[in-house]
């Protein structure tokens, strides 16, 4: 038995429920890994992340530590640490006061503040002892909240959509911060969010749930680069889907050029029979000069300094295609392409 948490088989049903929340998952988490839950709204990744703390009681299976079932074990004394989206600071406390609490009451005064110390320099808040909490940016309070979960060395951190309440670029800064904490502690953790982006920062591996099932657990590259079904590749942001077709069968040159490209870059297909799956960018808008594949521009707009083109491309279908910056053309024209195999992955058929 691996050390560090298994759930083996878990099923959480909610009364009134047509079907289970959680629906017979099994997954590991080895010491000192992080793995992220990730999935839309409504797929039972907060409810798996309950059943692990012991806040929701699974009508069947296991959760496990070092092989130790603590399916009996209360919340408090699991060993586990919680962080959810709203931190839950105590008003009443200052911020030493709410990183401390959970430190055993029997530690002296002076190893209290030095961990206290400790942890605020940690999430990069030092010096803020005794700021009042009510004074805190949002961005700060889920800094002491994590400073506070950290503060007793739980065995496994529970963060569920710790970041969510927060503004797109604030998020961003956090989920590398919260990267580098929990790497640099050495953290157990098991980390919830829909956004992709956040489990692709903060996360070893990334586990994929729908519908109360894990779809697919893989690192954030081999997860990306591979996804095991279409259902894992529409929420990882792949946007159209091309059979790949017999090798005698007509395809139309932008289906050839894909398979082509794909092939060279070694990307695993299963021909034919199979599907390529394209996310934005498999398509680049040639700087200049004739091309086998064209497109016909629909939309264009800026995106992180670079030019998002909606291009319909015979035998694809609308895809986004990239340019350069400041890159112009008219609505209907045609432009030439090429291939960005890197945003293409194939699935089975």
């Amino acid at each position: 038995m691996s050390d560090g948490l298994q759930v083996a088989d878990v099923v959480v049903r909610y009364p009134g429920a047509a079907s289970p929340a959680v629906d017979g998952v099994d997954l590991t988490v080895p010491t000192g890994e992080v793995v992220a839950l990730l999935g839309p709204s409504g797929c039972g990744k907060s409810s798996l992340l309950r059943a692990v703390a012991g806040l929701e009681v699974p009508v069947a299976g296991d959760v496990a530590w070092d092989g130790v079932s603590v399916a009996d074990v209360p919340v408090h004394r699991r060993g586990f640490g919680l962080l959810f989206q709203d931190g839950q600071l105590f008003a009443h406390r200052d911020v030493a006061g709410n990183v401390a609490y959970g430190l055993p009451e029997r530690r002296d005064r002076t190893a209290r503040e030095a961990r206290v110390a400790e942890l605020l320099d940690l999430v990069g808040l030092p010096g803020t002892q005794r700021r009042d909490v009510a004074t805190l940016s949002g961005g700060e309070r889920q800094r002491v909240a994590l400073a506070r979960a950290l503060a007793p060395r739980p065995r496994l951190l529970l963060l569920d959509e710790p970041l969510s309440a927060l503004d797109r670029a604030l998020r961003e800064r956090l989920a590398l911060d919260l990267r580098d904490v929990l790497t640099t502690t050495g953290t157990t953790a098991l980390f919830v969010t829909h956004d992709q982006d956040e489990a692709f920062a903060v996360a070893d591996r990334v586990a994929v749930m729908d519908a109360g099932r894990l779809l697919q657990v893989a690192a954030p590259g081999a997860l990306w680069a591979r996804p095991a079904s279409r259902r894992v590749a529409e929420f990882l942001g792949y946007e159209a889907f091309v059979d790949v077709p017999a090798a005698e069968a007509p395809a139309s040159p932008a289906v050839r050029a894909l398979v082509d490209a794909t092939r060279a870059a070694g990307v695993a297909l299963l021909p034919p029979g199979g599907v390529l799956a394209l996310a934005a960018g498999a398509f680049v808008v040639a700087p200049g000069g004739a091309q086998p594949v064209t497109g016909t521009v629909e939309v264009l707009r800026s995106r992180r300094g670079r030019t998002e083109v909606v291009v319909d491309v015979a035998g694809v279908g609308r895809v986004s295609a990239f340019a350069s910056a400041g890159w112009t053309c008219a609505p209907g024209a045609e432009v030439g392409l090429v291939v960005d195999a890197a945003a293409v992955a194939g699935l089975p058929g």
